[in-house]
C-alpha cells in the first residue's frame, strides 16, 4: 500500500447520522452559494428544473463574495483564444487537460455577457465595454472586474439576485451531511441539518434525481489563509465518501500577496490582489530591492507559484517573516479608486498601502485539485456532479492562472445546468442512509493546521510530509452529536480528510506540489497526478500508469516525443525554467552523444536485460543547482523504464558523500544518459559555488551579485539559473528585455542624451540602462532619466564619487570591468548597488560530482 493509501485508509470509521424527520423532493440539490452554485441554480430553473439550495451560511457565503481580481476572457482586441489557452497550460505547469482548457477559453467571453445580462455592474472604458487589466502569468489585458477590486462581491449580489427573483428555494444555515444513495451507489439526494443557535437541528431528507457539488475549496486546512472560515472541504468529503474520484488535491495554490499581520495571525488574512501587481506595484526586501526581476521573465507578474516561490526562498535566505509590495508610487488617489477595498482593509490591520510598502507572505489561497469532474460537471458517480473550485476538471493544472477561477466556476455551472436540463437521471428512492466518516477532535485543529502550515507549504519536502502524516494519524477522534456547535462542526469536516493529500515521495519545491511517481490516469489526460477513490467503507489510492511509451528504454535511445514527467516539469517551471527548453538542451546534447550511433562500448558490455541503482554525488563541496535537469536527462533516455528520486533541491550545499539523486532502471540506458547528466549538473552547480562566494565576499555590504550575457550559446536560461541559486540575481536575459547604452551607441547616436531619447522614442518603457566611463558621463546619464548606470573600470575613488553623485536621485548603480574576488567586499563598500561578474557565467569551474553504479 502506497503512503497515500495508507493515510487515507485511515478515515474509514463510521460515525451516525441525525435521524431525519422529514422528507423533501426536488429535481435538484445544489450545494454552496458561491458563483458556480449561485449560477447552476439559476441556469436550472431557467431550464424548468426544480431546485434546492443549500448553504451552511447566509446566501453568497464563501469565497466567491471575496474575490477582487475578477474574471479572465478574450475580449481585448489584441488578445486571442490561443494566447489565453498557452497562458494557463504554462500556469499549470504542464498538468492541465489542453481540451478543457480550451473549452474554458471559447466559453468564457459567453459568460461575461451573461452576467451583465443579468444586471452585473463592471468597470467599463471609455467606449462602454468591459475594462480589463492584466495579472500574474497573462501575456494580455484581458481580466474583467466591478468596483475596482469588489469584482466577486459583485458577481455574488448580481447571481444572487438573480436568484430571489425566480422563486428558487434556499436553505441556509444548512449543512449538508451526506450523500443518500441507491443500492447500486447512484447519489438520489442529500440528508442536511439546520445551525440554530449553536445546534444542529431539524434534520431531513432531500430526495432528488441529482446532488451538484459546489462547495469551493479548503483553505481552512492552514493556520492563515485567504479563504474564509466556510472554505472546509466539505464537499470533497462528501464525494469521497459517495465513492467519488478525486485528484491532484496536494496541488494547493499559494496566494503570494497575504498581508501579513505578525506571527499569531491565524483564520483568513488580507488578501493583496495580483492586480495591484498588474497596475505597477513591485516586491521588494527589506532594503527596498526588488526580488522578482531576474527571477522569470514577467518578474512581478510570473505565475502566482513562482513568485510564492520565490518569495519563500528570500525568506529561508533572509531569516525574515515577509517581503514587501510597494504599491505607493501609483499614488494615492488611484489606489483609492482602483483599489478601494484593498486599501480600506490595509488601513484596517495598520498599514498604509499609499505611503509606504506593507509586508506580505505567501498564503493557502486555492485548490487545484477536487472531485474529479468534467466542464459538465459529471463525477465518477452517478447522480452526482461538481462544479467550482470542489471539482477537478483539468483546467488549473498544478497552479491556476490568475482569474480563472470564477469564468470557470460560470463556465462548467451552464454546462451542468444545460446537461441536466437534457438528461436528468431517473428518480429512484434511496436507500437509508448510513454514517458519516471518520473525524478527529475539534481541539486538535490548532495543532493540525499549525503542522499542515509548517510542512505542506509553499516548500515541502519528504521528511516534513513524513512528519504531518504521522500527526495525522495520531490526532485524537471525536464523534458529532446533533447539539455539536456549527463552529465545531465545522471543524469536524475540515480535519475529516486532508490525509488524503501527502505527497511523501517528492519534495516539491512550488506551491501546488505533485509526488514523484504519480502520472496519468483519467480520461487519457497527460500528466496527472494520481487518483483517489472513496466510499463508505474504505478509501484507496493508486499510482496511474506511465503517460507515453517507450523513448529509448533498455536500448538507450533518444526515440520518445520529449514529454517529461510531471514532477520534474513543475520543478522546471517553479525555479522560472521552461521544461520544453530545457529538453531542447538535453536533446541536443544527447544528440551529440548519439550521433554516430548508440553507444557502442555499454551495448557490447551491459545484457540487454540488464539492470541498476545508480546515485550522482557530490565529490567536493559546493552548491546544487540543476538536480532536477539532470533527473530530465534521465527521464528522456530511459523513459518510464527509469525511476528518479530527488533527495536535496537546488540552492542548498552539496555533501561530499551524500547522494543528490538516484535513478533505478535498464543499466544500458543509465550509462547513456550519465555523461549529459554529469555535464549539466556540474557546470550548473559551479557556476552556483562561484556565484555564493561572491555573494558570501560582499555580504552586510548591501550590494547584490548579479551576472551578466557572458554566457555559453544555447545555456544562458539555465546558466542564470544556476546564478539565482547561488544567491546572485540575473542582469539582461536578453537583448529585448532592457535597453543598454554602450560605447558604440553613444557614439552613433552622437552622445549620451541623444541615444537615450532614441531609445525612448523608438521603445517607450523598456528600463534604460547606460555604461559610462567617466564621472561626467554620469552626470550626464543621471540628468537623462536613466534606471541604471554602469561603472565601466571604475576606480575605487572614482566608484565613490558616482555614488555620491547619484544619492538622492533613485538611478542605481552597478560595478562591472576589472572585479576580483578578493577585492569585491571593497568595491561593494563604496555603496554601489551590484556588482556584475561575467566569470559567474563564462568561465566557473566545474564541481566535481561523480555517478556511482551500484550494479
Amino acid at each position: 500500500m502506497s503512503d497515500v493509501s495508507a493515510s487515507l485508509a485511515r478515515v474509514v470509521a463510521a460515525l451516525p447520522l441525525p435521524a431525519a424527520g422529514w422528507t423533501r423532493r426536488t429535481d435538484v440539490v445544489v450545494v454552496g452559494s458561491g458563483a458556480a452554485g449561485l449560477m447552476t441554480a439559476v441556469a436550472l430553473a431557467d431550464a424548468g428544473r426544480a431546485v434546492t439550495l443549500v448553504t451552511k451560511g447566509a446566501l453568497g457565503d464563501g469565497s466567491t463574495a471575496w474575490a477582487q481580481g475578477g474574471l479572465a476572457a478574450v475580449l481585448g482586441p489584441d488578445d486571442d483564444a490561443d494566447l489565453h489557452v498557452h497562458d494557463t497550460l504554462v500556469a499549470g505547469a504542464g498538468l492541465c487537460d489542453e481540451d478543457a482548457v480550451r473549452t474554458l477559453v471559447a466559453e468564457a467571453p459567453a459568460a461575461v455577457e451573461l452576467l451583465q445580462e443579468l444586471g452585473a455592474r463592471l468597470d467599463l472604458d471609455g467606449a462602454g465595454r468591459p475594462a480589463l487589466t492584466r495579472e500574474g502569468g497573462h501575456s494580455r489585458d484581458r481580466i474583467v472586474h466591478a468596483g475596482g477590486d469588489a469584482s466577486g462581491a459583485e458577481v455574488t449580489r448580481t447571481l444572487g439576485d438573480g436568484l430571489r427573483s425566480r422563486g428558487i428555494e434556499v436553505l441556509q444555515h444548512t449543512a449538508a451531511l451526506e450523500t443518500l444513495r441507491t443500492d447500486d451507489g447512484r447519489v438520489r439526494g442529500l440528508r442536511v441539518a439546520r445551525i440554530s443557535d449553536g445546534a444542529l437541528v431539524d434534520a431531513g431528507d432531500l430526495h432528488a434525481r441529482a446532488v451538484v457539488l459546489a462547495t469551493g475549496g479548503y483553505g481552512q486546512v492552514y493556520a492563515a489563509s485567504s479563504n474564509p472560515a466556510g472554505a472546509t472541504g466539505d464537499g470533497l468529503a462528501l464525494a469521497l465518501r459517495a465513492g467519488a474520484e478525486v485528484a491532484d488535491v496536494e496541488m494547493v495554490q499559494f496566494h503570494p500577496t497575504v498581508l501579513w499581520c505578525g506571527p499569531g495571525a491565524e483564520g483568513q488574512q488580507v488578501l493583496i490582489s495580483e492586480a495591484v501587481r498588474g497596475e505597477g506595484a513591485v516586491l521588494v526586501d527589506a532594503g527596498g530591492q526588488r526580488i522578482m526581476p531576474g527571477a522569470h521573465p514577467l518578474a512581478d507578474l510570473a505565475p502566482r507559484d513562482v513568485v510564492s516561490a520565490t518569495i519563500a526562498a528570500q525568506l529561508r535566505a533572509t531569516g525574515t517573516d515577509s517581503v514587501f509590495l510597494d504599491a505607493s508610487h501609483l499614488g494615492a488617489d488611484f489606489l483609492a479608486r482602483r483599489f478601494p477595498g484593498i486599501t480600506a482593509a490595509c488601513a484596517a490591520a495598520g498599514f498604509d498601502l499609499t505611503r509606504a510598502p506593507v509586508p506580505v507572505a505567501p498564503a493557502a489561497h486555492y485548490a487545484c485539485g477536487g472531485v474529479v469532474a468534467d466542464l459538465d460537471g459529471r463525477t465518477t458517480v452517478p447522480g452526482l456532479y461538481a462544479v467550482g473550485e470542489v471539482a477537478c476538471t483539468g483546467v488549473q493544472g498544478a497552479n491556476r492562472l490568475a482569474s480563472n477561477s470564477i469564468t470557470e466556476g460560470l463556465v462548467s455551472a451552464r454546462r451542468c445546468a444545460a446537461l441536466l436540463a437534457e438528461d436528468l437521471p431517473v428518480a429512484a428512492p434511496p436507500a437509508p442512509a448510513g454514517g458519516v466518516a471518520g473525524a478527529v477532535d475539534p481541539s486538535a485543529r490548532a495543532a493540525l493546521t499549525a503542522a499542515t502550515t509548517r510542512h505542506a507549504g509553499v516548500v515541502r519536502d519528504a521528511d516534513g510530509l513524513t512528519q504531518l502524516a504521522g500527526l495525522l494519524g495520531a490526532l485524537p477522534g471525536s464523534a458529532p452529536t446533533p447539539s455539536s456547535t456549527p463552529r465545531r462542526w465545522r471543524r469536524r469536516r475540515c480535519t475529516r480528510w486532508p490525509r488524503s493529500w501527502l505527497p511523501l515521495r517528492w519534495p516539491g519545491r512550488r506551491a501546488a506540489a505533485a509526488t514523484a511517481d504519480s502520472t496519468s490516469r483519467r480520461r487519457g489526460r497527460s500528466g496527472r497526478s494520481g487518483w483517489c477513490t472513496g466510499s463508505t467503507g474504505a478509501v484507496t489510492c493508486t499510482p496511474a500508469p506511465s503517460r507515453c511509451g517507450p523513448r529509448g528504454g533498455a536500448g538507450g535511445g533518444v526515440t520518445g516525443e520529449g514529454v517529461l514527467r510531471p514532477v520534474l516539469s513543475t520543478a522546471l517551471e517553479a525555479a522560472g525554467l521552461h521544461p520544453a527548453e530545457v529538453v531542447q538542451v538535453i536533446r541536443r546534447a544527447l544528440e551529440e552523444d548519439l550521433a554516430l550511433g548508440p553507444d557502442v562500448t555499454t551495448d557490447s558490455t551491459v545484457p540487454a536485460g540488464a539492470r541498476a541503482t545508480g546515485d550522482i554525488v557530490p565529490r567536493t563541496t559546493g552548491v546544487l543547482a540543476g538536480v532536477p535537469v539532470a533527473a530530465a536527462v534521465f527521464d528522456l533516455v530511459g523513459g518510464p523504464e527509469v525511476q528518479v528520486e530527488l533527495h536535496a533541491d537546488d540552492g542548498t550545499p552539496a555533501q561530499p558523500g551524500t547522494p543528490v539523486l538516484t535513478v533505478a532502471g535498464p543499466t544500458r540506458a543509465l550509462l547513456t544518459a550519465e555523461r549529459t547528466a554529469l555535464n549539466l549538473i556540474c557546470h550548473l552547480s559551479g557556476i552556483a559555488t562561484l556565484t555564493q562566494r561572491w555573494v558570501d565576499a560582499v555580504a552586510g555590504t548591501g550590494a547584490a551579485i548579479r551576472d551578466t550575457r557572458k554566457t555559453t550559446p544555447g545555456l544562458r536560461a539555465l546558466e542564470k539559473y544556476a546564478v539565482r541559486c547561488g544567491r546572485g540575481v540575473n542582469h539582461r536575459m536578453a537583448l529585448g528585455d532592457a535597453a543598454l547604452v554602450k560605447d558604440n551607441h553613444v557614439a552613433a547616436a552622437g552622445g549620451i542624451s541623444a541615444a537615450v531619447d532614441a531609445v525612448r522614442a523608438s521603445a517607450p518603457g523598456v528600463p534604460l540602462e547606460v555604461e559610462c566611463d567617466t564621472l561626467d558621463q554620469v552626470q550626464e546619464a543621471i540628468a537623462s532619466g536613466v534606471e541604471l548606470v554602469l561603472l565601466d573600470n571604475f576606480s575605487l575613488a572614482d566608484t565613490r564619487s558616482a555614488v555620491e553623485l547619484v544619492r538622492g536621485s533613485g538611478v542605481r548603480l552597478e560595478a562591472s570591468g576589472g572585479l576580483s574576488l578578493d577585492r569585491a567586499a571593497e568595491v561593494a563598500e563604496t555603496g554601489v548597488d551590484y556588482l556584475a561578474v561575467g566569470a559567474l557565467t563564462h568561465s566557473a569551474p566545474v564541481l566535481d560530482l561523480g555517478f556511482d553504479l551500484r550494479g
